[in-house]
Formats: C-alpha cells, sequence, structure tokens
C-alpha cells in the first residue's frame, strides 16, 4: 500500500444538471486520490490514480472555501472546494503530482538507458571476441 500524503474532508461538485456539493472522505497517497462516501473509508465511491491526472486547475479563494478542479488525461474537469482553514487539499496534490511524474521521469529514463545498454552489448561483446 501507498504511503498516505494527507487525509480528510473534501467537497466534489457532482456530474449531474443540479451540481451539489458532496462531501467526500479523502485518501491523497503517492499513486492516488481516493474519494469515499463515509468516514469509515468502507465504500470507495473513486479512486483517481496520478497517472491520470494532467494538472490541477483554476485555484481560487472565495469566503471560506478554496475551490480547484483536477483535469484528468482525458480531459475530465472535477470540481473540488475545502475549508480555507485546512491545509490547502490543491497545494498537496500538485506537489505528489509533480513526485509522481519525477519518479516516473526517472523510471522511464532507465528502462531507456537498459534498452540501449541491451541493443548495443551484443554488438560490443562480439567485438571484442
Amino acid at each position: 500500500m501507498s504511503p498516505v500524503l494527507k487525509e480528510g474532508e473534501l467537497e466534489k461538485r457532482s456530474d449531474n444538471l443540479l451540481q451539489f456539493w458532496k462531501r467526500k472522505t479523502c485518501v491523497l497517497t503517492t499513486d492516488s486520490l481516493n474519494l469515499y462516501t463515509d468516514q469509515q473509508k468502507k465504500n470507495k465511491s473513486k479512486e483517481l490514480k496520478l497517472q491520470s491526472i494532467k494538472k490541477v486547475d483554476c485555484v481560487e479563494r472565495t469566503g471560506k472555501f478554496v475551490y480547484f478542479t483536477i483535469v484528468t488525461t482525458d480531459n475530465k474537469e472535477i470540481d473540488f472546494r475545502c475549508s480555507g482553514e485546512e491545509n490547502c487539499w490543491n497545494a498537496v496534490i500538485t506537489m505528489a503530482l509533480i513526485d509522481f511524474q519525477n519518479r516516473k521521469a526517472i523510471q522511464d529514463f532507465k528502462t531507456r538507458q537498459d534498452t540501449e545498454i541491451n541493443r548495443i552489448a551484443p554488438v560490443v561483446f562480439s567485438a571484442l571476441n
């Protein structure tokens, strides 16, 4: 299981016509943002993998709430808000996303490097013999 970076409550705007704000218990890990419909975290309603998040956008502070939008890699927008008194979820999610993207870039680089070594090693070995 991935380490927990932040846990608490967020409100998510529903996708339906009336767009009500629904309170969700959330757990942000190094790999995903998990949304639950209850505080006991028994009923997971959504899991947003960090690999499917493009960016955190439209951060706005008004009155007692901080509003922000998560944009997914397929350009779907999911609106959230949290209490302005809390540590800002948007900043923690952004930092987790940056860390995830950096880890992925390093992993991709190492994979490309290993592939290149495996491609040229037989040529070098046969030249030495």
